[in-house]
């Protein structure tokens, strides 16, 4: 629905491309169950689990927030319960940080990551497993061809998972990596055409995805940098053929680039949801890259693919980052875990409701 828009308010229509929704702010909160220990960095799901609709979280990294605490933990919260449990952890050697977590068809994806060695070298790994709510096992997957962390990952027809752009071991990559869940094949779509980021935040409603902001690299006076990068794209996929994808660059939107947001689209809404993330490029200990500690956000946005428009809803019950995706639960958004404005791991659960 169009909503009238007149003087000073039209005039920031124009400037930002960007929509204020006259609706009254979503109501957000801290949610009345917390995480067996914090948790930042972690891929999220949702579910059905033995015990009814149920928050997932899957590796991350602990409160230490040194090489050490990388962390291949995963927790179950029901939801009809507020309770939280761990589980039995990701059956990998050492843990993951920015991996990926996808539900398809009734089960969770956990795609890539990269996990830190003492000396500091980062690795860029491969593995894809697949979680089964009803038993609580792992089954090991075919690898990625190109391992990626950072990277946004979103299911297309209950059946296919796309990995667009992250970051691969030395730089971050173009391609879109596309997982048949039925087959167990792997292949590649349209590639992504604009800058190549990682820590970048989307998600898919129908047959489009729409990518938002990140991190890039560049080169200066002989030494790589890393800077923010302000940009979105939308992507249409052919039902016909899902390989591919006509994407397009669309506005960016106000206020400043973010890192890490949470983001996920909304199928019945036929928007992407975007809330918090970091003001600042960091690694993984909330420092930003130029040695300046990264701000969360509050804010919390949408991207309306009907009307190629940003909308902005309201404000987080407390401001957030690191994340890795959005979980949606009914009609209730949740933001599981993620560092507070002084760079701590939370425990911290916020959900949100937003109106149609």
């Amino acid at each position: 629905m169009k909503w009238p828009i007149s003087g000073m308010a039209a005039l920031l229509l124009i400037l930002t491309g960007c929509e204020r929704s006259p609706q009254p702010e979503p109501v957000s909160q801290i949610a009345g169950f917390v995480l067996p220990e914090a948790i930042s960095n972690n891929a999220v799901a949702v579910a059905v689990g033995p015990e009814g609709p149920t928050l997932y979280s899957f590796n991350g990294l602990k409160a230490g927030k040194t090489w050490q605490d990388t962390s291949n933990a995963a927790f179950a919260c029901v939801i009809a319960t507020q309770s939280c449990q761990a589980i039995k952890p990701v059956p990998v050697v050492a843990g993951r940080l920015a991996s990926a977590a996808v539900t398809v068809a009734g089960k969770i994806y956990i795609l890539g990551g990269y996990s830190v060695a003492e000396n500091g070298d980062e690795v860029s790994n491969p593995e894809v497993f697949v979680f089964d709510p009803a038993s609580g096992e792992y089954q090991q997957l075919a690898d990625m061809p190109t391992p990626v962390d950072d990277m946004l990952a979103v299911p297309y027809q209950n059946r296919f998972i796309y990995l667009i752009s992250g970051w691969h071991d030395e730089g971050n990559v173009s391609i879109v990596q596309m997982f048949d869940t039925q087959t167990g094949a792997w292949t590649e779509a349209t590639p992504f055409p604009g800058t190549p980021v990682f820590g970048h935040a989307g998600g898919i409603a129908g047959n489009s995805i729409v990518v938002s902001d990140g991190v890039a690299t560049v080169f200066a006076d002989g030494k790589r940098k890393f800077v923010s990068a302000k940009l979105s794209w939308r992507g249409d996929i052919d039902p016909r053929n899902p390989t591919q994808i006509s994407w397009r660059g669309v506005d960016a939107h106000p206020g400043v680039a973010k890192y890490r947001m949470a983001a996920i689209g909304d199928e019945a809404g036929q928007r992407i949801i975007f809330a918090g993330g970091g003001d600042n490029p960091y690694n993984y200990d909330g420092i930003g890259y130029d040695g300046v500690p990264a701000k969360p956000s509050g804010s919390f946005l949408a991207y309306d693919l009907k009307s190629d428009r940003w909308i902005e809803l309201g404000q987080l019950a407390e401001p957030s980052m690191d994340h890795r995706g959005l979980a949606r639960a009914g009609q209730e958004y949740y933001i599981i875990g993620g560092l507070d404005g002084e760079q701590k791991v939370m425990d911290r659960i916020v959900k949100f409701r937003i109106s149609d």
